[in-house]
């Protein structure tokens, strides 16, 4: 048994914790030895002065190996807060990130920021990254064994690594987690450099933690040690998890791959707790089966945003102006979910007030991200002696054109972390990339890692895209394709020869631009959808004007621009095969170029009643769909029976129904995948949903059994469910008894006409019922199979107490049941009405 499996569970006091450690509580020796002292026995023992000598020794030797243990523990915690406390900002600004348990559903095939437009906030169990490997209180959460693995997702710069530090960092000042020896962090952006090396586990702690060479390989095997893997996605080592190479021993050396996979797998250091940190598309990499616990990192919630800019921001008033702008702003008020988008916010809108613009307050994110870096720009300006205005904007421009082609390039390839080779690859000289990341240290980051070695990457994702999408712009106009062919030509231009291949340098602006949407919509994941927004957005004459210092003077591009929103306006409303998600981000593109039309006609079409005059392609009715779920009123009936469109386009209606009181989705010929949908929108915190009817869709039990989760949802406010001729049996009616018991119950209305649920069906039913937590005042079963002859079903469904069983000529069930049904209401009424009536005689 390892020594911290000895020790009680939980967080302990440091000063307990060290107390502990005095008492020779880290030594396995130290164990033993109490132990063989305890052993007693009635036998005769001959006393030796040298064995007496000798325990004492053996003690002296153990106090040693203790005091050297604890001084290294305490060496490592100084280390690790050395190096944590100043990665970022104090406990002022820090606010605790939103970490739910579980992750969002389905496989995102879209961007990271458009996946957050859409995804609803579902009722969350939040974790305190400090719990991250405890057990979890409530029901449902109960423990389930020994967490060991926690794969936690997120998108990029939503503060996976922040919270990883933050863990870190409360354990080295004695905050949190006392009960942890040793903390190993190996970071997947520093691994890369020694992928290609052979390691024992040992010596690869030694190099990521100096401090604790002094100790034995063995030590790890008895102490508590986590470690943590960040940052999976930047990842470029092979993990590899099949049987054919075994390594157990800290010592034994083998590849870096083969390592991370062996202590997943158990096979060294069986004790140890691993944490690794991943964006969403990475984290398939390792088998679900070695991951105890999965986790997301939704980044700031509403309140959070606002708690972020009121402690980032010490002028209150500032403060409040910064937070009314955001909110009214919706596609900035979704992106400051991400920290660093807040503090990108706080630094260009804070400039804006502080210096009394006439100009006005950005309100795209293109317009946002084009002030924050002409605001770096500035601020690298002042560092310098050098006051010539234009040998400063040549130095500028080379600057920022040269990592705006390291942007493109590498996001091209999919790589958010650079190394050398990558830099010398797009271009760029290793030493002017130092220089660079001093002018412009907040845009282009430069760190020292492991063997004194170089990473370099861009403050945020979102800003490498942006940059890109400048790199794309600069090169238009300096009609200079050939660096762009890699991502204008598609896979049958790339079949031929390259003399036949955009020959021409005079691409025009819209052809650039419609080349640039077809190439985004090739990609399934959605990897360039932020990247074509900002394209467009920066294609506007206002911004050219804004980056004119850095862009070459243009002609007047607004007729080719207001041309381009058209087209984009009749893709969406005539294109059948677009994609729900391309469709949307089309629709955000033209928000991004300002342009108001296709929204402003949306929401007066949604509003009129003449849904059927206009044929509605399958990306319209997404974009519809995005509107209505995205819109500040609430729709008070939704029916897209009404809608004249395709089957398809129907389904792709539904998410909508998050923002509407009245859902009519009968006939519409539903799967579990749409009932999967609905079961989301059942349990969004922003849910208004009252009333669903989902009558003749063959749904089945296990769609049901879905809709039933969303049901138990806190979230949830539906009081009428209609599941007529739907196909339902018995089985369904389990999940729906659990419902009806939930605490947060709040359905008054049931209707499971038409449908097979049979006597088992029924009493499992009785048992929701009977629950003081039922809301339920009616239930409609007509022409459902009951058994005519049993009389335990009519006594399950008399235990009702506020239920009208409603039947008919085609019912099985008994004329005499019902007239018990309807006698057992007129018993009820009597006896809510009867004491107001006495009350009102008496005092009459």
């Amino acid at each position: 048994m390892s020594l911290y499996e000895k020790r009680e569970e939980g967080d302990v006091d440091h000063y307990q914790n060290q107390e502990a450690a005095e008492a020779g509580c880290v030594s396995v020796k130290s164990d033993k030895s109490m132990e063989n002292a305890l052993n007693y026995s009635n036998e005769t023992v001959d006393f030796n002065p040298r064995d007496d000598q000798t325990g004492v020794l053996q003690q002296d030797s153990v106090q040693k190996a203790d005091d050297g243990l604890r001084r290294a523990k305490d060496q490592h915690k100084i280390s690790m807060t050395n190096t944590y406390e100043s990665l970022f900002e104090r406990n002022r600004i820090y606010t605790q990130l939103c970490i739910i348990h579980g992750e969002s559903e389905g496989v995102n095939e879209e961007h990271e920021v458009l996946h957050r437009e859409k995804t609803p906030r579902l009722q969350d169990t939040q974790i305190n990254c400090n719990n991250i490997f405890k057990d979890l209180p409530g029901p449902g959460l109960e423990k389930k064994g020994k967490i060991k693995a926690v794969l936690t997702k997120g998108m990029a710069g939503i503060g996976k690594t922040v919270s990883a530090q933050k863990f870190i960092l409360d354990w080295a000042e004695g905050k949190a987690n006392q009960d942890v020896d040793f903390m190993v962090v190996l970071p997947f952006r520093e691994l890369n450099l020694i992928r290609d090396h052979q390691y024992s586990l040992h010596r690869l702690l030694l190099d990521f933690h100096p401090e604790l060479q002094d100790l034995n390989s063995k030590i790890f095997e008895e102490c508590k040690v986590v470690f943590i893997f960040d940052g999976l996605d930047e990842s470029r080592i092979t993990l590899k998890f099949s049987d054919s190479e075994k390594v157990s021993d800290v010592t034994e050396v083998s590849s870096v791959g083969m390592l991370i996979s062996n202590l997943l797998k158990g096979n060294l250091l069986p004790s140890a707790l691993i944490w690794i940190t991943s964006r969403p598309a990475a984290a398939n990499q390792i088998p679900s089966k070695y991951i105890n616990r999965v986790t997301e990192i939704r980044g700031f919630d509403d309140p959070q945003k606002e708690e972020y800019f009121r402690k980032r921001i010490s002028d209150e008033h500032q403060a409040s102006r910064i937070i009314s702008h955001i909110t009214r702003v919706r596609s900035l008020h979704i992106m400051c979910h991400i920290p660093v988008f807040c503090w990108i916010s706080s630094t260009v809108l804070q400039k804006f007030l502080k210096e009394d613009l006439s100009a006005e307050i950005p309100q795209t994110l293109t317009e946002m991200y084009i002030h924050f870096l002409l605001t770096q720009i500035n601020m690298g300006n002042q560092k310098y002696k050098e006051r010539d205005p234009e040998k400063l904007l040549q130095s500028n421009r080379e600057v920022i054109v040269k990592l705006a082609e390291v942007a493109f390039k590498q996001l091209m390839k999919g790589n958010v972390m650079f190394y050398e080779e990558d830099l010398i690859e797009s271009g760029l000289d290793v030493t002017d990339a130092s220089v660079y990341s001093g002018i412009c240290t907040e845009i282009f980051k430069e760190e020292s890692v492991i063997h004194q070695r170089k990473v370099y990457s861009f403050i945020h994702l979102s800003f490498q895209e942006f940059l890109a999408a400048l790199y794309v712009s600069y090169s238009h106009v300096m009609k200079n394709m050939e660096p762009l062919q890699l991502f204008l030509d598609d896979k049958h231009e790339r079949d031929r020869p390259k003399r036949n291949r955009y020959r021409s340098k005079n691409i025009s602006l819209f052809q650039l631009l419609k080349l640039a949407v077809d190439k985004t919509h090739q990609i399934q994941n959605g990897h360039l959808d932020l990247f074509l927004r900002f394209l467009l957005g920066i294609s506007l004459d206002s911004n050219q004007e804004l980056l004119k210092d850095l862009l070459p003077q243009t002609e007047n591009n607004s007729k080719i621009i207001k041309g381009f929103m058209r087209y984009i306006q009749e893709t969406i409303k005539r294109n059948d095969n677009l994609s729900a998600n391309r469709s949307i981000n089309l629709f955000l593109c033209l928000l991004e170029m300002n342009d108001q039309t296709l929204y402003q006609e949306i929401q007066e079409f949604v509003k009129s009643d003449k849904h059927s005059d206009m044929y509605l392609s399958f990306a319209h009715c997404s974009v519809i769909a995005y509107v209505i779920q995205t819109s500040e009123e609430v729709l008070d009936v939704f029916d897209p029976m009404e809608y004249k469109t395709t089957e398809e386009g129907r389904w792709s209606l539904i998410p909508a129904v998050i923002n509407c009181r009245k859902a009519l989705l009968a006939r519409l010929r539903l799967s579990i995948q749409q009932c999967d949908s609905l079961s989301l929108a059942l349990r969004s915190s922003n849910s208004c949903l009252k009333q669903l009817d989902l009558s003749n869709n063959n749904l089945q039990d296990s769609s049901v059994k879905l809709l039933s989760t969303g049901l138990k949802s806190s979230h949830c406010h539906l009081n009428i469910l209609r599941l007529v001729f739907c196909n339902l049996t018995g089985q369904c009616c389990e999940s729906l008894s659990s419902a009806l018991q939930s605490s947060n119950s709040q359905l008054r209305e049931l209707d499971l006409s038409s449908n097979d649920l049979q006597d088992s069906g029924v009493k499992l039913l009785s048992v929701g019922f009977e629950s003081p937590n039922c809301q339920l005042n009616i239930l409609r079963y007509l022409r459902t199979q009951i058994n005519n002859d049993s009389n335990k079903t009519k006594r399950h469904l008399s235990s009702a107490r506020y239920f009208l069983c409603a039947c008919n000529a085609w019912s099985s069930v008994s004329l005499d049941f019902l007239y018990f049904g309807l006698i057992l209401i007129l018993v009820q009424w009597s006896m809510m009405v009867m004491p107001v009536f006495l009350a009102l005689s008496t005092n009459a």
